[in-house]
C-alpha cells in the first residue's frame, strides 16, 4: 500500500503522522511511504531520518494526496486537504466532527473513508489513540492556565503555587478522565489546591485512590459547579463523551459567580468545548476574554510540544496503521471490532451515530457498509 503523510497545515501544528521508525516498520512490510519534505521539522525531525527509514521525501502535499491510498495525518484536515481528497482514499487522523458540519459535509462529498483516532476503542473500554494526547493535554492545562493567571496575560496575578504565608490558587478540575487526572497530577505537583469534580463515582473513585486527601474529589451536580467555580482560580474542562458534543456545564451565568481575572482552560473545546462562552482558539492567539474571565480554548494543545505528543502518538498509532496497511482497511475493520469504531465517515456516508445525531443526519450502520 501507498502510505501518505503529508505535513500539518493547522495553526501552529508540528506534530506529524508517522516518524521515522514506524515509517521503516511500514517499509520493512513491504509497502511504500511518502512523506512531505520538512514534515517532521517542527517535532525535531529531520528529513535525513526518513531516508534512513526507505521512505520517498516529496516536496508539496499535492502529489502524496493525489497517489496515497491511504493518508496518515494528526489534526482534521483543513478546507485545502479536503478538497485535496477522492473517493475510496482512507484518511487516518483526529475529526472531532460532532461540533464542526462544515467538515462533516466537506468529508461526506470525498467519498473519503474516514477513520478517527478519538473513537477507536480498546478491550478494556478505553480510547487508546486519544488518550496519548489527553494525558498531554492534561498535564499542559495547568502549565498554560498559570501563565495566563499571572496579571501580563490578563489573569489575577496569582501564583499557583502561592508562597508562606500566601494561600495557593484554587483549582478546579471538571472530569476525572484521563485529561483530569493527569491535569491534577501536574496542578498537585505545581502547589494548588485541588479539586476534582465528576458524574461517575468510579473516576472519582480512582482519583481518590491515586492521590488520597491530597485531591479533593465531589460528586458533580448543577448546584456543586455553580459553587465550585466561585472558588477557583484556575477552572479546567475536562469533560468528555465519546466521539459527541460536549455538554455545557459552564453557563454564561455562571461567569459572574467567579473571580475576575481568573482562567478557563476549556481542554473540551475539540468537542465543542464544555463552557457556553467557549469557542475555538490558536496557539497564535490562545485566549479572550468574556466577561472579565481570561478563556484559553486552542484546539490543539498537545501541538505546543510537538516531539513528545507525535511519539506518544506514533506509539499508540502504528499496530492500527499497520493492520490498516497489511490488510487493506476493510479486512482491518472487519477483523478488529475495535478499529472498526474508528469509522466516522465512509463513502459519503455517516457511520458513527454520535456525528450524525450531532448533525441531525442519517446514520448507516458500518456493518452495512463492511457488508458484516
Amino acid at each position: 500500500m501507498r502510505i501518505g503523510v503529508p505535513k500539518e497545515i493547522k495553526d501552529n501544528e508540528y506534530r506529524v503522522g508517522l516518524v521515522p521508525s514506524s515509517a521503516a516498520e511500514l517499509v520493512q512490510h513491504g509497502h511504500e511511504v511518502i512523506v512531505e519534505t520538512g514534515a517532521g521539522t517542527g517535532a525535531g525531525i529531520d528529513d535525513a531520518a526518513y531516508r534512513d527509514a526507505g521512505a520517498t521525501l516529496r516536496d508539496g502535499p499535492e502529489l502524496i494526496f493525489e497517489t496515497a491510498e491511504l493518508i496518515v495525518k494528526v489534526k482534521e484536515p483543513q478546507p485545502v486537504e479536503r478538497s485535496r481528497l477522492r473517493p475510496g482514499q482512507v484518511l487516518f487522523a483526529y475529526f472531532h466532527l460532532a461540533p464542526d458540519a462544515r467538515q462533516t459535509q466537506d468529508l461526506m462529498r470525498s467519498g473519503a473513508h474516514c477513520i478517527a483516532y478519538e473513537t477507536v476503542t480498546s478491550a478494556t473500554g478505553g480510547l487508546p489513540l486519544l488518550t496519548p494526547m489527553s494525558e498531554v493535554a492534561g498535564r499542559l492545562a495547568p502549565q498554560v492556565g498559570a501563565h495566563c493567571l499571572e496579571r501580563p496575560t490578563g489573569g489575577r496575578g496569582v501564583l499557583l503555587a502561592g508562597v508562606p504565608g500566601v494561600p495557593a490558587a484554587e483549582v478546579v478540575i471538571l472530569g476525572g478522565g484521563v485529561v483530569g487526572t493527569h491535569a491534577a497530577t501536574i496542578a498537585l505537583g505545581m502547589g494548588a489546591n485541588v479539586i476534582v469534580a465528576d458524574r461517575d463515582p468510579e473516576a472519582l473513585r480512582k482519583i481518590d485512590l491515586r492521590f488520597g486527601s491530597s485531591v479533593r474529589t465531589i460528586f458533580s451536580t448543577g448546584a456543586v459547579i455553580a459553587e465550585l467555580v466561585k472558588r477557583a482560580d484556575l477552572l479546567i474542562g475536562a469533560v468528555l463523551v465519546p466521539g459527541a458534543k460536549a455538554p455545557k456545564i459552564i453557563t454564561r451565568e455562571m461567569l459572574g459567580l467567579m473571580k475576575p481575572g481568573s482562567v478557563i482552560v476549556d481542554v473540551a473545546i475539540d468537542q465543542g468545548g464544555c463552557c457556553e462562552s467557549s469557542k475555538p482558539t490558536k496557539h497564535s492567539d490562545p485566549t479572550y476574554v468574556v466577561d472579565g474571565i481570561v478563556h484559553y480554548c486552542v484546539t490543539n494543545i498537545p501541538g505546543a510540544v510537538p516531539r513528545t505528543s507525535t511519539f506518544a502518538l506514533n506509539n499508540a498509532t502504528l499496530p492500527f496503521v499497520l493492520a490498516i496497511a497489511d490488510k487493506g482497511w476493510r479486512e482491518a475493520l472487519r477483523s478488529d471490532a475495535h478499529l472498526r469504531a474508528g469509522l466516522n465517515i465512509s463513502d459519503g456516508k455517516i457511520t458513527y451515530p454520535p456525528v450524525g445525531n450531532a448533525h441531525g443526519l442519517p446514520v448507516t450502520r458500518v456493518e452495512e457498509v463492511l457488508a458484516l
